[in-house]
């Protein structure tokens, strides 16, 4: 008689450890999903093999005291490295099984037999092969599949810049990968860049073997696509973040293009990180990681100063095409000199003499709506939503107050709620108004928006992308959905509106997220044969991050930023966790996170107890209770044991049942 940990769907927070239930089945294997009886009344349920154990392991089994299992059930089953990367998980990032196993699973239902759905059905591919490798190309393309080749768990690091080819490389490594019979995994970290990824993709290798994993896919559309892929169809899998849960078997090379974009961070439960499960699912199968950027992260470019990742770098673009000329404009004197319109007279110029000349232009404005924000100029209070907290953007084409998080909308006050003055103000700048600007500026150009409110489904997107593609119109606004990936070759001029929405974050990666989104939005222009043109707005022209985006030097950049990471002990020389509760009391919620900080300082040690900060109130907190965050320093290497404690701490919590739940972000991108 065989015996297994089986972990069973259930949505309770004190249940989340496996029950141990006898087989009797002989072909059962770790990974199935199963039905077996549970709780006081044998209520059926689902659950995956966790593990098998040996009779004995955790005493006797005689008698009635272990249930049997009812039967398995074949629609949905993992394997044995999910459920490994799944345990892997539930460690590092302190969550539940189930957590983890849900992004495993496809949401959808199944089709009928021969209904199945097919995202992109009328996409063509398109493909124009080089004649031939630049030498950097082939040089960078040779190191890789030597390592796939031997089968070597290696991470290479491919910093190339903007226009260099990288697509071009990461197509050679997966060519090699497919002709050994194995699987490859192509992330972006936008679905917007999926569309174009697949024409390309797909003209290379046939759309036969290609399969997408994005959340615009329809429930349908991304269970069809999870059976191709776990049947062993699909052998190329395309996608934003969630394909790293791809069902494949016998993965060889996982690429994650714009390896430094937040996107690749999950902001909602599980918290992951998506570099860090592609590394645990490819050590299982001794597959290769393949990293691409213009603009590498901090953490990633100080992994291969430490010898942790291999650097191969592309210097050149591919065409021989100069880099783009960034010039920085000073706002100050514009402001100074009476022009208070959002386009300096450089941009204004530069965008009359591009268009004149046939050329296609770049607007790029990282905030959406008309405003940022509403204040009342009276008593200084600034509208936010009643349910999340958060500040409302005003949109002028609906006259209403939006919270871009819940998506609730209030009509926007004539008299302000708060002190009755009628002096109420829209304070910032956002696409919406961007695009008026431009219809007031230029009203015979054609312009189209790219950003989440045009954006409403994936077709959207794709239709706005190609009549820009096709010339259909001439200028483009949008947000970071602009900046990342895309390939445009009659872009002659790119303008950043204002550079200081980015500087000015509350976050210590906010001067390295200026550097990066200005290189690449930057690199949106002069791809076809002739120099493009990019010009920075902004009130801090000092400021080291624009100063070095504008020479291309991302290694001076480095130098000066890993410099102030050293001394503030920021990562990567650190792991920052920040430990959130939340409770419908307030003083519960406070009360715990003191517990918390309490409890760390005595785990920890007096030295270390430094690092650990009092609690605070999360400001920007998007819930209708209280929510209170614990910040903690934890140096460099001691993650897994600071991992532990937070989670037996956790376990105490829920074993006295206290009403307040906690939830852990490692490495936050946001510390608000």
């Amino acid at each position: 008689m065989r015996y297994a940990d089986i972990l069973v769907e259930n949505k309770s927070k004190y249940v989340d450890n496996p029950f141990t239930y006898r087989l009797e089945d002989g072909s059962i294997q770790i990974g199935d999903r199963v039905l077996v009886p549970f709780g006081q009344y044998n209520k059926e349920k689902a659950g995956y093999v966790l593990r098998f154990i040996d009779h004995g392991e955790h005493g006797s089994y005689e008698g009635d005291r272990v249930k049997s299992m009812i039967g398995k059930d074949d629609s949905l089953p993992l394997n044995e490295e999910i459920m490994t990367t799944v345990s892997w998980m539930k460690q590092r990032y302190g969550i539940k099984y189930f957590d983890c196993i849900r992004c495993f699973i496809p949401s959808g239902k199944p089709a009928k037999a021969g209904k199945e759905k097919e995202p992109y059905k009328g996409l063509a591919g398109d493909y124009k092969p080089p004649e031939k490798l630049t030498d950097e190309q082939a040089a960078a393309a040779a190191r890789i599949n030597d390592s796939i080749r031997k089968n070597q768990q290696d991470i290479f690091l491919l910093h190339g810049v903007t226009s260099s080819g990288k697509t071009q490389v990461y197509m050679e490594a997966i060519e090699t990968c497919l002709s050994m019979g194995k699987t490859a995994i192509m992330l972006v970290p936008e679905i917007a860049l999926t569309s174009q990824m697949i024409q390309r993709f797909a003209g290379r290798f046939g759309k036969e073997i290609l399969a997408v994993m994005h959340s615009k896919l329809t429930g349908r559309e991304r269970y069809d696509e999870w059976q191709r892929i776990r049947k062993g169809e699909a052998r190329i899998i395309i996608g934003a973040r969630m394909g790293v849960f791809a069902p494949a078997s016998n993965i060889g090379l996982i690429v994650m293009d714009e390896e430094h974009e937040s996107t690749y961070k999950a902001d909602m439960t599980p918290k992951y990180e998506t570099v860090d499960v592609a590394l645990k699912r490819l050590k299982y199968y001794d597959g290769v990681l393949l990293l691409g950027s213009a603009t590498p992260s901090v953490v990633s470019y100080q992994r291969c100063k430490e010898g942790i990742y291999q650097l191969l770098e592309l210097k050149e673009r591919y065409n021989k095409t100069p880099l783009p000329n960034i010039e920085i404009v000073d706002m100050r004197r514009e402001l100074k000199e009476g022009n208070t319109t959002i386009f300096s007279r450089d941009l204004y110029t530069g965008m009359k003499e591009t268009l004149t000349k046939g050329k296609q232009v770049i607007l790029f404005q990282n905030r959406r709506g008309y405003s940022n924000f509403i204040s009342c100029r009276e008593c200084g209070i600034v509208l936010r939503c009643p349910k999340c907290g958060i500040s409302l953007t005003y949109h002028k084409q609906n006259n209403r107050a939006v919270c871009h998080y819940c998506g609730r909308r209030f009509p926007v006050p004539t008299r302000c709620p708060e002190c009755d003055s009628k002096y109420i103000k829209f304070f910032g700048v956002g696409t919406e108004q961007v695009e008026e600007a431009v219809a007031a500026f230029f009203p015979e150009a054609s312009a189209e928006r790219l950003d989440l409110d045009t954006m409403k489904t994936r077709k959207d997107m794709d239709r706005i992308l190609e009549r820009f593609n096709q010339g259909k119109s001439q200028i483009l606004i949008g947000t970071q959905l602009v900046a990342k990936g895309l390939d445009f070759q009659n872009v002659g001029l790119v303008g950043v509106i204002a550079a200081d929405v980015m500087l000015n974050i509350p976050d210590y990666r906010s001067s390295e997220r200026t550097f990066q989104l200005v290189t690449q939005v930057a690199g949106r222009a002069g791809r076809g044969r002739e120099r493009g043109l990019v010009l920075v707005q902004t009130y801090d022209p000092e400021n080291y991050a624009l100063l070095a985006a504008k020479d291309h030097d991302y290694h001076g950049f480095f130098r000066q930023e890993i410099g102030l990471r050293t001394f503030m002990e920021y990562p990567p020389f650190s792991d920052l966790i920040m430990v959130n509760f939340t409770a419908e009391e307030e003083t519960v919620c406070i009360k715990t996170a003191e517990r918390c900080k309490f409890y760390m300082e005595h785990a920890v040690g007096e030295e270390q107890a430094k690092g650990i900060l009092s609690p605070r109130v999360a400001i920007n907190f998007k819930g209708e209770d209280f929510r209170y965050y614990v910040f903690i320093k934890c140096p460099r290497g001691n993650r897994n044991q600071y991992m532990y404690y937070l989670d037996n701490f956790n376990g105490i919590l829920i074993k006295e049942k206290i009403p307040c739940n906690m939830s852990i972000d490692v490495n936050p991108y946001s510390t608000m």
